[in-house]
């Protein structure tokens, strides 16, 4: 008699067994998931020539974090530029800043053709700062902490899509993967330290940006600590969110109050996103803040006076002119269900491509707007 197919216990065995066989590494470690888009296979292997050029590596930064802000000079409200201090951060950072649109840039491509030397030239990059350990260094101020933050969050956004596509890009390089990844919980190490304990005045933006890096490589390097530390901070900021959908600290920054709002909701939307493919709803975290906030912002492009009111400053509305940053919208829009006059919107300036989260997010959240196009 074979007791194995009759007794529970062995029918149990049985279907954990045909569990494995159907789908493998992701029944018997259940870890931490990005959303479905990020599963996308490359697009369309082309085997013909190319123009790709693998550009020099940019120089590892081992240097002190210590780095001009463009609004230096400026009042409280630190919405003053600076443009000569601008410069000399813009100089001095350049080689942070062409990692991170580089690696976006080639990963964007290779998940489009599909060449190995758009991927090897990735690796190699991501290779060589890991070795380098760059980005370390606890000689910093705010800008450099800064500094360090969105650089995390811009390549371990754009690494979730070459960890996860069904394409399986790195399974031929669990080496330098290994070694990449190390170096992301490095710094995830870091950004929680430099982001963690701060008074409620001072948690604004950035502390959002740092969250967002974190949730990134939490995903990327399966980590629950640094979920749970993103999601912690998340909440922080949805209960800065007032009644009218305002963020007080981003009140302060007087003319530019909106468009600080808009660059608050990027790193949100990113991370509520994420929690739910994880299996956690923050939607909820203050009475909807998240989708309170959205509106805010969505009503004030177009009519801005309520943030006059609230601060009693006219509002540079020159970053609201720009498609880009409104990608927040791709996530927002996969939380809620937009209406017809926001999903136009959306349309109409899509595809949203965001270096700071990773790349294409129409691709991830909307991948049929981008082949209407």
């Amino acid at each position: 008699m074979n007791t194995f197919s009759t007794s529970p216990v062995g029918a149990g065995f049985k279907v954990l067994a045909l569990a494995l066989a159907l789908f493998g590494p992701a029944v018997q470690a259940a870890g931490l998931v990005p959303p479905q888009g990020y599963y996308a296979g490359i697009e369309k292997l082309k085997s013909g020539g190319s123009d790709f050029k693998c550009e020099a590596i940019p120089r590892p930064y081992t240097g002190k974090l210590q780095f001009r802000s463009k609004y230096e000079g400026s009042d409280k409200a630190r919405a003053t530029l600076n443009k000569a201090s601008e410069q000399a951060f813009r100089d001095s950072t350049a080689s942070i800043t062409t990692l991170e649109r580089g690696v976006s840039k080639q990963v964007m491509q290779y998940m489009r053709d599909g060449r190995p030397q758009q991927l090897d030239c990735t690796l190699e990059w991501l290779s060589s700062w890991a070795s380098a350990n760059a980005l370390m260094s606890t000689d910093y101020n705010h800008t450099g902490k800064s500094m360090r933050k969105w650089a995390l969050g811009s390549l371990s956004s754009a690494w979730l899509h070459l960890k996860f596509s069904n394409s399986q890009p790195l399974a031929a390089h669990q080496q330098q993967a290994e070694l990449i990844e190390k170096w992301f919980g490095r710094l995830a190490d870091q950004v929680v330290k430099d982001w963690s304990d701060l008074p409620l005045e001072k948690i604004n933006n950035h502390s959002y940006w740092a969250a967002w890096s974190v949730m990134a490589t939490a995903v990327a390097t399966d980590r629950r600590d640094l979920f749970d530390w993103s999601l912690k901070e998340y909440r922080v900021a949805a209960n800065q969110v007032d009644a009218q959908g305002f963020l007080p600290n981003e009140l302060k920054r007087k003319q530019r109050a909106l468009a600080y709002h808009n660059y608050a909701l990027p790193p949100l939307a990113m991370i509520a996103s994420f929690a739910q493919a994880n299996g956690v709803d923050v939607r909820p975290e203050n009475n909807g803040a998240l989708k309170r906030l959205g509106e805010r912002v969505l009503a004030g492009a177009k009519d801005p006076s309520p943030f006059k009111a609230k601060n009693g400053e006219k509002q540079d509305m020159d970053d609201l002119k720009i498609d880009s940053k409104y990608a927040w919208l791709e996530p927002w829009c996969s939380l809620y269900r937009c209406n017809s006059d926001v999903l136009g919107r959306k349309h109409d300036m899509q595809p949203f491509k965001s270096f700071r989260l990773g790349g294409d997010l129409t691709r991830v959240y909307d991948p049929q707007a981008e082949q209407k196009k």
